[in-house]
Parts: structure tokens; C-alpha cells; sequence
């Protein structure tokens, strides 16, 4: 892969800084043309998109307890919110318990912890299953997480193919950006297209995998680099799924994908538009599918948390309002937007409501929502799209030529790349060539007055006394007996979500499944340190 030059500007064969006559020299565009609903969904994938159905106002929450989360849960939805999605904290991420060292100092504070079917009884009370679609962003213990909230829906006698929501389930974008996996690459996929397999057969309305370039993007990759490695990834998957048994038209209807969304107001639509209309091409040509849902690329969207500021964060609301209508002018099938003081803390009630409301102040009165594609027809639309499909095409078939995805993460060479485009991009900023009000222009010296979210120090005495009386009262032959039984089916090559849904009934916890996991398939340290 070619390594991204400064001189080459920070995005996809424009120039960091444009200028007009750049502008006014567009070529014609190359990108085939079709009506909204229509393959290749470059204008987007329903013919009505939101003069039919707004896209899903799915706000991302989790607090240092179950019941505080639950809480803001109820209010968001009591505000008009239409999804949940559930933020873990780091020992969740990484299938730890509460109460293991490991966990130390890091319980509830960027996430709600999750140790067994207790918390996630608390987390949704007061919540039917099969009455909200339910988002949640986990990954390493996906297979896990999802195992429990299963466990829950059979307690609370829902039928599983009433299930709806998203797990996010992609593993390789962790060892590419952010280091929250537990096992080795091939062991990590293993699990994967376990939970896609389970789910085909036994909740149909639940995507198995939302494939992230979110996390890529916020560690420094380009909108070129976003689309191509979200693709390429999303093919490993596919490939990973269909060498299981699977065919493709079983499974690819439920994928979906997350993109983060940034001030680059025109190429951040283009590049939505681009990732549809790619994914429809390859998928086509490489596995003809029959379903035209196997081809269509739905996706979530959140806004960019790293172009928050700490200094001057209301302007961060602004910066959300922008990149939000970016995301709805390209497509999204449900949106995230972050609140003005989350470079400061965890979001209040009154920053998040903001945020929310900044959704349906776009949904309402704008009257963007009035036309099924607003820019269609724009040729500077048009001239991005094109290059950006092309840009990350590239990409692509770079990566297949060294061995696809889950080859290239081995060796490392995502990572590389996106440590070289964040350097550029962070070399940008301190040279003036990209500019950020109250960074490096029309900075002021000023007292931050901002109070973020207060967290109970002694929430985490209570979540480790509750899991400690857990264990005393639970049934331990019942657990040893379950634990057994996972660890014989992890060795073999069957499925493992019913013998951890099994487990999580016998009252199991989280920490407990994943060691049993590390026994079996060992632990990993990626090649690049990440």
C-alpha cells in the first residue's frame, strides 16, 4: 500500500485547502447514476429514504452503574430517543470482571459494567426486548454480551426472532485502532461467525456485526482510508462467514456498518455516498448474491469525538450540528451525536438532551428531510464520490494482494498506516494548514466553567459487594458444570452461543466465560504495540 504523502494533502486527491479555480475544474463524474433504492444505492438505499421513515435517534449512554444507566436510558426515550445503545466500560471491553485486578481504577468510567445477568436485568428494567432495538457497541466478548441478552429475553419469555438491534461484533478494527481484544486474530473471527451463525437461524431481525470505521477514523485514518479498510474488513467477515457453511445471502442482508462522521462538510457526504455504492460493486462481482439486500450498505453514523474541544466546548455544539446534517444529506440509517462537553467528561442530562434535540431540530425544521436526495446532481458531490470510491478501491485490492484483512492485521500494516495519517494530520494542525477555532485560531484564555457528569466514587463498592453476593448464593456446581460444558465446545468446532447462554442462566459471569476462552484459543500482542 502506498504510504499516504504530506505532499498529497490530508484527504483523497484534494488538497487539504482547495481553492475556487480547484473548485470550478471538476471533472465529469464517473460513478453510475440510479435512482434512491436502486443498486448501486450511490443516492441511497430506500426509494422514499426519510419522506417514508427518519432514520433511528439511537444516543450512546452508559454510566458507572446499571441503574444510572437505566435512568438516562428512560429519559432519552421519554425524549423522544428511538434506540438504545449501550456504552461498556473498559473491563467489560475486555470480558474482566468487576472485581479482577486487572480492573482496577477503571470500573464505570467510560462505560457501564457488565458482570452477569443480574446487571443486565437492572441495565433494562422497566424496558421490553422486543420493544426496542438495542445497540451495543462490544466486541472482543461480543459473542458474550449478546449470549446475556439472550439469557435475559428467554427470561423474560420474548421470543428471540423479536430480538431487534445490533452487536458491533467487529474484532479486526480492534487490533487495527484501539488494542481492546483478548485473543489471537483467527480465534477473535472464530467467535465472530459464531454469533452470525447462531443468529441466522435464531434472530433473523438482529444484525450480527456492524462493522466499524469509526474507531479507525478517530485514530487518524483518512475518509479514503475509513472507506477502504471498513470494506476490507467487511469481506473478511463475509468470506470468514461463507467458509463456516454459511451462504451469502443468509447473512449479508443483517450486516451493517459505523462510520464516524467530520467537518469536511461535502467530502464527508461524498464518502458516504462512495461506501454504498463500493460495497454494492464488490459484493456483487465477487459473490453474485441473490438477495439484492445482500449488496446494500446500511449504517450508523456518529459524530467525530475527536474533533471535540475542551477549549471553547460550546463550540462543540456547532461542530455536531454540521456534521450531524453531513450525515443525514448522505444517507444514515441512524445517528449519534455527541454532546458539547464529552471532551470534558461524561455527557449531563442537559448537554445530552441538546444533542438529541440538535437530531430533531434537523429532522423538523429544517426541511431537509423534504427530498429523498437534496444533492443529487451537485458536481462537486459527484467528483468526490468518484474519488473516493476509487481512492479506496485501491485500497482494497491492495490489501487482497498482500492477503486480505485478517493477513494484514497480522502483519501490522493498517496500523502503519493509520500511524502515518494521524501523524500528518496532527503535523497539519500545529502548521496552521488545517485549521480548528480555539486551538489555533481565535483561541482565548479562559477559566473552563463546564461541570462534567458526577460519578459516585461509591458506585464501585456496590457493584464489587453485589457481585461478591452474587457468588456466594449462586448454584456452584450448576456454574463449574456450564463452564465445562463451554470449554469442551469452544475446543471443538461447534457453535458457542447456546453453551454461554447456558452459562449466563446457571449465573456465570463475564470474566468466568472469557477465561474459560483464554484457556482455550490463548491471548495476543499485535506486531505494531496497538
Amino acid at each position: 500500500m502506498d504510504t499516504l504523502r504530506e505532499e498529497d494533502g490530508l484527504h483523497t486527491g484534494r488538497s487539504a485547502n482547495p481553492s475556487e479555480s480547484t473548485l470550478n475544474q471538476l471533472k465529469t463524474p464517473v460513478i453510475e447514476q440510479s435512482d434512491p433504492g436502486s443498486p448501486p444505492f450511490t443516492r441511497g438505499i430506500y426509494s422514499g429514504m426519510y419522506l417514508d421513515k427518519l432514520w433511528t435517534m439511537r444516543q450512546y449512554a452508559g454510566f458507572s452503574d446499571t441503574k444510572s444507566t437505566n435512568q438516562r436510558f428512560q429519559m432519552m426515550l421519554g425524549q423522544g430517543q428511538s434506540g438504545l445503545s449501550v456504552a461498556f466500560d473498559l473491563p467489560t471491553q475486555l470480558g474482566l470482571d468487576s472485581d479482577d485486578e486487572l480492573s482496577n481504577g477503571e470500573v464505570g468510567k467510560v462505560g457501564v459494567p457488565i458482570d452477569t445477568i443480574h446487571d443486565m436485568r437492572v441495565l433494562f428494567n422497566g424496558i421490553r426486548l422486543d420493544e426496542v432495538s438495542t445497540s451495543m457497541t462490544i466486541n472482543a466478548p461480543a459473542t458474550s454480551i449478546f449470549a446475556m441478552y439472550v439469557a435475559l429475553a428467554d427470561e423474560q419469555g420474548i421470543a428471540r426472532d423479536r430480538l431487534q438491534g445490533t452487536v458491533q461484533n467487529d474484532i479486526l478494527k480492534e487490533y487495527i485502532a484501539r488494542g481492546l481484544y483478548i485473543f489471537p486474530p483467527s480465534q477473535s473471527l472464530r467467535l465472530t461467525t459464531d454469533l452470525m451463525n447462531w443468529c441466522a437461524i435464531n434472530t433473523p431481525r438482529w444484525n450480527t456485526i456492524s462493522v466499524s470505521g469509526y474507531h479507525m477514523r478517530e485514530a487518524g485514518c483518512t475518509a479514503t482510508q475509513e472507506i477502504g479498510f471498513t470494506l476490507s474488513n467487511g469481506l473478511q467477515y463475509i468470506d470468514s462467514a461463507i467458509a463456516s457453511g454459511l451462504n451469502i445471502d443468509d447473512f449479508a442482508p443483517r450486516i451493517s456498518f459505523f462510520f464516524g462522521c467530520h467537518n469536511d462538510f461535502f467530502e464527508e457526504i461524498a464518502k458516504f455516498r462512495a461506501a454504498r455504492t463500493l460495497w454494492h460493486d464488490i459484493v456483487t462481482e465477487r459473490y453474485s448474491p441473490n438477495n439484492p439486500k445482500s449488496t446494500m450498505l446500511r449504517f450508523h453514523t456518529q459524530t467525530a469525538g475527536v474533533t471535540l474541544t475542551a477549549q471553547q466546548p460550546l463550540n462543540n455544539s456547532v461542530r455536531v450540528a454540521y456534521q450531524a446534517l453531513a450525515s443525514v444529506l448522505g444517507g444514515t440509517q441512524s445517528l449519534h451525536t455527541n454532546s458539547f462537553d464529552e471532551a470534558i467528561g461524561l455527557p449531563t442530562e442537559n448537554s445530552a438532551q441538546l444533542a438529541l434535540r440538535t437530531q430533531q431540530i434537523i429532522a423538523n425544521e429544517t426541511r431537509v428531510t423534504e427530498s429523498v436526495d437534496p444533492l443529487a446532481g451537485s458536481y462537486l458531490i459527484e467528483e468526490l464520490t468518484s474519488k473516493l470510491y476509487h481512492g479506496a478501491k485501491h485500497i482494497i485490492n491492495d490489501l487482497d494482494t498482500k492477503g486480505g484483512a485478517l493477513n494484514c492485521v497480522i502483519s501490522g500494516l493498517q496500523q502503519r498506516e493509520i500511524h502515518d495519517s494521524a501523524w500528518l494530520q496532527l503535523k497539519a494542525i500545529e502548521n496552521m494548514k488545517t485549521k480548528v477555532v480555539g486551538i489555533n485560531i481565535h483561541s482565548v484564555e479562559e477559566e473552563n466553567t463546564l461541570s462534567a457528569q458526577s460519578i459516585n466514587p461509591k458506585n464501585v463498592e456496590i457493584i464489587l459487594h453485589d457481585l461478591d453476593r452474587i457468588k456466594q448464593n449462586r448454584n456452584e456446581k450448576n456454574v463449574a458444570k456450564s463452564l465445562e460444558n463451554l470449554f469442551e465446545v469452544a475446543k471443538s468446532e461447534n457453535n458457542v452461543m447456546e453453551a454461554m447462554i447456558d452459562a449466563y442462566k446457571c449465573e456465570a459471569t463475564l470474566g468466568e466465560v472469557n477465561s474459560v476462552l483464554r484457556d482455550v484459543f490463548g491471548t495476543w500482542i499485535s506486531p505494531s504495540g496497538v
